[in-house]
């Protein structure tokens, strides 16, 4: 009796979505992407700029998308704007619709970190918000400032964590409580010199309550102001428990070390909407002490207390509330709790930016269709 004949089942693999990240290379878009259903497009060279220079951003002209239109399926912009004229983006993102790809836009910055005038960074975003077929943010307040100038719904992502699975920086515990401020080069949005001030006068009315405190200040061996940099130096001497070091850009293990020295870490924004800094620190169980900038309170609330830099009273209470959190629980049992549940919501979120990059191109083809 002959056997009946076996079936051959050929299981074939869903295609990736190819998406044209502006920027590709950043540990942002690394941290989001799920590597089993996405996969983005390296960043295209550009022209008279060192190999791991991204900006400004090629892949966001409309001559680069309409080459590559058939080599990626979704267009999702996270920063880079600023280098072009609002006719430009608006000529780009034009060029991606006509070639059927859908525009996805996570606004992460409704002021731009890098600019003083926000004018024609404002002009940018009255173009590509209005214009992008899916918005996302990273705080509910952000998506609610998005509703009100634009009228425009954005979906909610938690800015995942940018660490993997190595061992967090333990902090030894002494008597001196430790407060970072990291005013790298200077750039526009720091308050360099209002954050050494407030940090010397707080210094000075800790030491009448008996409390052992240092503040580090860290500042790039290269800067945008010499004369601020000066200026910034001369304000810590005021002061025995401040002091101002200059370093090269340190490296993600070094900053991961330096943080996780701290007990607490002071974020000096003059504006801004979002910090990855503020992720960083709670990933390594140190609070944040900020000023009252963008949205930033909003991404970890209860590790961020609200200072403001002309009141040093502020930060002495920040400080003092950093202490309480010291003696409450142990660094590293905050640390491991926070770890596996960062590590599950970044899941989450590359689960979400897989299914919105599918929802998007369906959307896209069915409006074709009809």
């Amino acid at each position: 009796m002959l056997s009946p004949p076996t079936e051959n089942h050929i299981v074939t693999e869903p295609a990736l979505i190819r998406v044209a990240s502006i920027p590709a290379a950043h540990p942002y878009v690394r941290a989001i992407t799920d590597a089993q259903r996405v996969r983005v497009l390296p960043d295209p060279a550009v022209a008279g700029a060192p190999a791991d220079v991204w900006w400004p951003p090629v892949a966001l002209t409309s001559q680069w998308l309409d080459a590559h239109g058939a080599d990626f399926d979704v267009l999702h912009v996270h920063f880079g704007l600023e280098s072009f004229s609002a006719d430009d983006l608006r000529e780009a993102l034009e060029t991606a619709h006509r070639l059927g790809r859908p525009v996805v836009y996570t606004v992460h910055d409704l002021e731009n970190p890098q600019l003083v005038d926000q004018r024609h960074y404002r002009e940018l975003l009255d173009v590509i918000i209005p214009s992008a077929d899916h918005l996302i943010t990273l705080t509910s307040t952000a998506a609610e400032e998005i509703g009100r100038r634009w009228h425009r719904s954005s979906r909610v992502l938690a800015h995942p964590t940018l660490l993997d699975g190595a061992a967090a920086p333990e902090r030894a515990v002494d008597e001196t409580l430790r407060i970072g401020i990291h005013l790298r080069d200077l750039r526009p949005n720091i308050a360099a010199e209002r954050a050494v001030r407030a940090a010397v006068d707080a210094a000075a009315l800790l030491a009448q309550t008996g409390r052992a405190v240092e503040f580090e200040v860290l500042m790039h061996e290269s800067i945008r102001d010499a004369a601020a940099a000066a200026r910034v130096t001369a304000a810590a001497d005021a002061h025995p428990a401040v002091r101002v070091r200059r370093t090269p850009r340190l490296s993600d293990a070094g900053i991961d070390a330096w943080i996780g020295g701290l007990d607490l870490f002071v974020l000096p924004y003059l504006h801004g909407t979002h910090s990855g800094w503020v992720e960083l620190c709670y990933d390594l169980g140190v609070p944040v002490a900020g000023t009252d900038v963008g949205h930033i309170s909003s991404q970890h609330p209860d590790d961020f207390f609200v200072i403001d830099l002309d009141d040093p009273q502020t930060l002495v209470e920040a400080v003092a509330l950093a202490s309480d959190a010291r003696a409450a629980s142990p660094r590293a049992s905050v640390v491991d709790r926070r770890r596996a549940e960062r590590v599950a919501e970044r899941e989450g979120v590359r689960d979400a930016h897989a299914r919105l990059y599918a929802t998007a191109c369906a959307e896209i083809s069915t409006a074709a269709s009809a």
